[in-house]
């Protein structure tokens, strides 16, 4: 079977044209390629799937073999890979996914994709569609204890569930030992990804993200988006502002007329390869 690895801001996956393959086992699949010793290497796996209801569909299996929704990262890359592989010659596509079918603006430089702009939808700010286990509305300031320590979360939903908080110096910040326990709290029946940022100024946060299903990341798109919303909402940013993570920036708005939380940011094809299945 033949791959792609490609990575959005370092966020690296391995996609799989599920047009020529049938994968009876992604789940599976996914936690044999993703180790970085064993395997490809990789945040997880993505196919790429016929549809009727949009250009294009995407499945996204993480390292430890859990399906995600979304992944503003990866949907990036799939429109990289289905313009570049000549799969389609539109340079605006449509791509469902499990949190909604999700429009893609593709930027082309010499005949490849560089760059995408992602209409990433509505933020969803109700506690139950989430989900977290919270009677706030949006909820700002949920409180939950780790280690003796209670930290407060603003919790947002862009097609998965996100837990942001705000701390003085993400460099030096023990993520790991503080999101590994908040991924599997009580407070979030499906498990949450969780945004650890930090605000620079009203146009710029620096972030770092524990993804459920994953660990630390060096990026997250759908993280990237759902901190901007946080952010807003504890009025510590304007509505469009760089958040800039480990393996690079991401340009995100949230667009006062619409609702829509638009995200920008490259795409990048890093090789290609042969599997044994």
């Amino acid at each position: 079977m033949k791959f792609t690895k490609m990575h959005g801001c370092g966020n690296d996956y391995v996609y799989i044209n599920g047009f020529e393959n049938s994968i009876d086992d992604p789940s599976g699949l996914a936690t044999k390629m993703s180790d970085r010793h064993f395997g490809v290497g990789g945040d997880g796996i993505v196919l790429i799937l016929p549809t009727e209801k949009a250009d294009f569909r995407m499945r996204m299996f993480n390292a430890d073999g859990s399906e995600a929704e979304m992944c503003g990262n990866a949907i990036r890359c799939v429109g990289k890979y289905v313009y570049d592989n000549e799969m389609t010659q539109k340079e605006k596509i449509t791509i469902e996914t499990l949190a909604g079918i999700k429009t893609l603006d593709l930027t082309v430089e010499n005949g490849k994709v560089t760059y995408a702009k992602v209409d990433m939808g509505e933020p969803i700010l109700k506690a139950c569609d989430i989900p977290v286990v919270s009677d706030k509305y949006p909820v700002i300031g949920e409180r939950i204890d780790v280690q003796g320590k209670t930290y407060e979360f603003t919790c947002v939903s862009m097609g998965n569930p996100h837990a942001i908080t705000y701390v003085d110096d993400t460099d030096n910040y023990p993520i790991e030992e503080i999101g590994k326990i908040v991924e599997i709290d009580d407070k979030f029946p499906k498990k949450v990804n969780v945004e650890f940022a930090q605000v620079i100024d009203r146009k710029t946060i620096k972030m770092r993200v524990w993804e459920r299903g994953t660990g630390e990341t060096l990026a997250c798109g759908t993280g990237a988006c759902a901190t901007l919303v946080a952010s807003v909402l504890n009025d510590l940013v304007d509505r469009k502002a760089v958040i800039k993570l480990i393996g690079g920036d991401l340009s995100i708005e949230w667009d006062e007329e619409s609702n829509h939380i638009f995200m920008s940011g490259p795409a990048t094809t890093v090789f290609e390869g042969e599997w044994l299945l």
